[in-house]
């Protein structure tokens, strides 16, 4: 296998093992009973459920950062690249609109209002990635004709992910913008319209803070440097997420705190630098299983799924959640929510295959997306 074609795999094989980590979760969510939602294994079944949010919107960040060294490669000025990154964000974001229409007409009779003003992963990603072609298109207008603007861009995105870490913290807790409304604020701090903010929301604080993240080191893997020497670079990565994840413990250690107010589950940013750890070894991880293991041996199940996740996503949601749930809500054991989760998940590769086989035949399911810039610019969905 080449370089280039595990560049490409490793990207929608990443992708795909969100989109199982996020269907395990869901499934034991939305349908296991009080009893096994007692037991250790529900416990394990959740913790994996911290992974999938800052997966999808690492590699979003990620793919970002190669439709930007594209657009610049083609010499395009800093307004036309911030135009057109934050058009597909606005794409994004409209499409997280949508889904929320959605799902509250499907669910019309029993769903509140407020559901469709919910702050959901497709919103964040549509958000981080708008903010992210402002904050590329204002370091590239600033550097004008310097010499390394790669660098300027990634210490940006890198100063920009550990400032929204820091700020989390306040902006839900003493800091919190009172004055706006609900709605907005939600964006904020997913306060949502319950008076506090919501750990089950995805709000700009924390979670933009994770494509910022994938911006800086998408921006390190597509340099020069980082594509002829792709083996010390995934090495350098990995080291760079162990550092993290041990730093993070040391100062989540200590004594002195900055915050009043310290949830190390919701708003730290000792967590954030972990779980940032986390997709840095994982990224790594997944490069070398799909360059030199098993990873592209065949047909891929995880590359399939990768490559349509935005699909998956949005149609596993109404038969795990919603009115067509496929089991009835909180009322099964282990083994029958498990045997619905295998259900979600062939039922959805099944999908995914279906759609890639009749793309371009004029049953694209989601034809009236505009064409990506690359490739590679697919956040959530190829």
């Amino acid at each position: 296998m080449s370089s280039s074609s595990s560049r490409l795999a490793y990207i929608d094989w990443m992708r795909g093992l969100a989109c199982v980590l996020m269907f395990q979760t869901h499934c034991y969510d939305s349908w296991l009973g009080d009893g096994a939602r007692k037991s250790t294994f529900f416990m394990w079944s959740q913790l994996g459920g911290t992974l999938p949010a800052p997966l999808f919107l690492f590699l979003a960040g990620i793919s970002f950062a190669l439709v930007v060294d594209k657009l610049r490669q083609k010499d395009l000025a800093a307004s036309q690249i911030a135009r057109t990154t934050i058009r597909r964000g606005a794409e994004i974001f409209g499409l997280g609109l949508l889904f929320r229409l959605q799902e509250y007409l499907i669910a019309w009779g029993w769903a509140p209002w407020s559901d469709l003003f919910r702050v959901d992963i497709l919103n964040t990603i549509g958000i981080s990635m708008m903010l992210m072609g402002v904050s590329c298109g204002a370091v590239l207008w600033a550097a004008g004709k310097a010499r390394r603007p790669r660098l300027m861009l990634a210490g940006a995105a890198a100063a920009t992910a550990l400032t929204i870490a820091l700020l989390t913290p306040l902006l839900w807790t003493t800091w919190r913008p009172h004055w706006l409304p609900w709605p907005l604020e939600s964006y904020i701090n997913g306060v949502h319209n319950l008076g506090e903010p919501q750990p089950w929301l995805f709000p700009i604080f924390p979670w933009t803070g994770f494509a910022f993240a994938g911006l800086a080191v998408g921006l390190f893997l597509s340099s020069s440097w980082g594509r002829k020497h792709s083996t010390q670079t995934f090495a350098l990565v990995a080291g760079g997420g162990i550092a993290l994840i041990y730093l993070a413990r040391w100062f989540d250690v200590r004594q002195w705190q900055l915050y009043p107010l310290y949830d190390f589950w919701h708003t730290s940013p000792n967590f954030f630098l972990i779980r940032v750890g986390l997709l840095l070894v994982i990224l790594s991880a997944v490069y070398a299983w799909c360059r030199w293991g098993a990873g592209q041996w065949g047909f891929s199940p995880l590359v399939q799924l990768g490559q349509t996740s935005l699909l998956v996503y949005w149609v596993h949601i109404e038969f795990v959640y919603g009115r067509f749930s496929i089991l009835p809500k909180r009322a099964q054991d282990i083994r029958t929510a498990s045997l619905g989760l295998l259900t979600i998940f062939l039922s959805m590769l099944l999908l995914s295959v279906m759609r890639t086989k009749l793309k371009g035949r004029g049953a694209d399911v989601l034809g009236w997306f505009r064409k990506p810039v690359s490739t590679s610019f697919n956040p959530t969905v190829h």
